[in-house]
């Protein structure tokens, strides 16, 4: 699977990145902002983003909207810390096939992706 992996933490980024390859899929792209996932998304068109929920210039649900407007068939995984639980429900209304909590967690993150496929 192709996979956009957006948070505006580099560190972040690099951890789920490395994760995902561990488990087989290929990471095409990275954003730091909901405004940069989007663009990249377009470009991309990837099998799966994975969304930080708070980050400068666009918040992750922003984005995720805008994104189920491009392709309604988007499968977009939010990644949230502990304590946001009104944005992951409004990220599953929105769209949203599934919520993974900070710090990620190998199995979590092959749960999740594995529900998908």
């Amino acid at each position: 699977m192709k996979v956009l992996v957006t948070d505006d933490a580099k560190f972040m980024r690099m951890q789920l990145s490395d994760i995902l390859s561990k488990i087989g899929h290929e990471v095409v792209g990275e954003a730091e902002n909901g405004k940069d996932a989007i663009e990249k998304y377009k470009e991309l068109m990837p099998d799966l983003v994975t969304m930080d929920i708070t980050m400068p210039e666009m918040d992750g649900v922003s984005a995720l909207k805008e994104i189920m407007q491009v392709n309604p068939n988007a499968k977009v995984i939010m990644c949230s810390a502990m304590g946001q639980q009104s944005m992951v429900i409004d990220s599953i209304q929105s769209g949203a096939k599934d919520f993974i909590v900070k710090p990620f967690d190998r199995e979590r993150i092959e749960n999740a992706i594995s529900k998908l496929v």
